[in-house]
């Protein structure tokens, strides 16, 4: 069911390669996955959004990565998916993370306190795309790499 939410949500997103339903497959396959929330609405998975570990070159610890993010085309625009990433970094911050990273849509995440921050780089994406979100003081340098999960192929099984 989540493979099915996740290839419906990215079918035709303008910056998806289609691999983000086996990023999850990897991510769940390395143990990686740190928090993995589903929505329901008659009992069918509508929605779902996966957090895990990522790496820093200064050596912080306790940060992670937010994505992929995927809403039902159908329910797209009706709160779903602000109500769940809420949940999701509140369960982060319970869990002691230090704060969490994203590569979105600048105009959707600053609305949940993602900023941009010259500190931290992730090549290979436009800086503007590439987010930040401190829950405690004091923020990280240097480069981030999300899981080695996030370079499969359509390929990968």
């Amino acid at each position: 069911a989540i493979s099915a939410v996740t290839r419906a949500a990215f079918e035709n997103h303008p910056y998806s390669q289609q691999t983000e339903e086996y990023i999850i497959h990897a991510l769940r396959a390395a143990h990686a996955l740190t928090l993995s929330l589903v929505a329901e609405i008659d009992h069918q998975i509508k929605e779902h959004i996966a957090f895990s570990p990522v790496t820093i070159s200064d050596g912080s610890q306790c940060w992670y990565g937010m994505g992929p993010v995927s809403v039902a085309p159908e329910y797209q625009n009706q709160g779903i998916g602000t109500a769940l990433i809420q949940e999701g970094l509140a369960q982060l911050k319970t869990l002691g993370a230090r704060g969490c990273m994203l590569v979105g849509d600048p105009l959707y995440y600053h609305r949940f306190g993602f900023e941009n921050r010259d500190c931290l780089k992730y090549p290979g994406v436009p800086p503007e795309n590439f987010m930040v979100l401190a829950f405690q003081c004091g923020l990280p340098q240097g480069v981030v790499e999300f899981h080695p999960a996030f370079a499969v192929t359509k390929t990968a099984g």
